[in-house]
Parts: structure tokens; C-alpha cells; sequence
């Protein structure tokens, strides 16, 4: 029985060394807007000691001077020449023309499958009226979503040609 003793003895004087460990590394100053655990530092600066507050550490790497330099307005190299510039706007406008060429077809292909709310029903939908209702309701929501994709994309040809 005093064997055990001894063991719990130790097994709390481990715990307590332990707790003191963890209330050591606790200790957290402030130091403007760096952070420290060195006591002495934080004392000597004149540092705050953070208690019961978590500091979590994110790590960056600073941005290269290059970067800095190339976004600097009237730099040479933000700028564009006119007709590269043109070249890009009418490269644009023809990308957005051919993607309203293919939203328009496929708005004809939806109303025309939709058949101005009476769509051909197949033998499943003759069967069960409500598989034929789901999708005719998917339908609807297929030809809004398609008109609405082609009004966009005329808002965006219309702003890029100026009205």
C-alpha cells in the first residue's frame, strides 16, 4: 500500500510540473503588433501580457518589390496600345456574339420542346401524370433560366458597344 502512495505522490508531483509547463507557455505579451513569450522582452518594451486569449500565427511571405512596381499608375507596363486594345474588344464582342448565337438556339430548342405548355408525353408520362408535371415544370425553369442568360449576355454586348 505505501508503494502506491509513493506512486500517486509522483504521478501528481509529474501532473503539477506538467501544469506549470502549460501555464508557462500560456504567457503571451503584446508588443504593437508583434507577439512574444519571452518574459523578459515583453517586460523590458513595455509590452501587454495576454491572458486567457488564443494568438494564432499566420505565416506570409512579402510580396516581391517587382509587384509593387508594375500595378504603380502610368507605368509602361499597365498600359495597352490602342490596337492591341482594339483588337481585344472586337475578339471579346465576337466571343460574346457566337455565345448569344448559342443561347438564343438553345431557347428556340426549349419552347419548342416546351410546345407552348403541352410538351409530347412519352409512354412513362402517359402513364403517370406526375413525372409529366415535374417536367414540364423543369422545362419552365430551363426557359427562364435560358431567357435570362440571353438578356445578360445582350446587357454585355450593349455595354461594350456603348448603348
Amino acid at each position: 500500500m505505501k508503494c502506491g502512495t509513493a506512486v500517486v505522490a509522483v504521478w501528481f508531483a509529474a501532473l503539477g510540473a506538467m501544469h506549470g509547463a502549460v501555464l508557462a507557455q500560456e504567457r503571451i505579451y503584446r508588443c504593437g503588433n508583434e507577439y512574444t513569450n519571452d518574459a523578459v522582452k515583453g517586460r523590458q518594451q513595455g509590452c501587454q501580457l495576454l491572458e486567457g486569449k488564443h494568438v494564432t500565427v499566420v505565416h506570409t511571405s512579402p510580396k516581391p518589390a517587382t509587384a509593387k512596381a508594375s500595378t504603380v499608375p502610368g507605368s509602361s507596363a499597365a498600359q495597352v496600345r490602342p490596337e492591341q486594345q482594339k483588337a481585344r474588344d472586337d475578339s471579346a464582342r465576337a466571343i460574346l456574339e457566337a455565345e448569344l448565337a448559342k443561347a438564343q438556339a438553345r431557347l428556340q430548342a426549349l419552347r419548342a420542346e416546351f410546345n407552348e405548355g403541352n410538351p409530347g408525353k412519352t409512354a412513362l408520362e402517359l402513364r403517370n401524370p406526375q413525372v409529366f408535371q415535374e417536367r414540364v415544370e423543369a422545362l419552365k425553369a430551363q426557359i427562364a433560366r435560358q431567357e435570362a442568360d440571353v438578356a445578360g449576355i445582350q446587357r454585355e454586348l450593349a455595354r461594350r458597344t456603348g448603348g
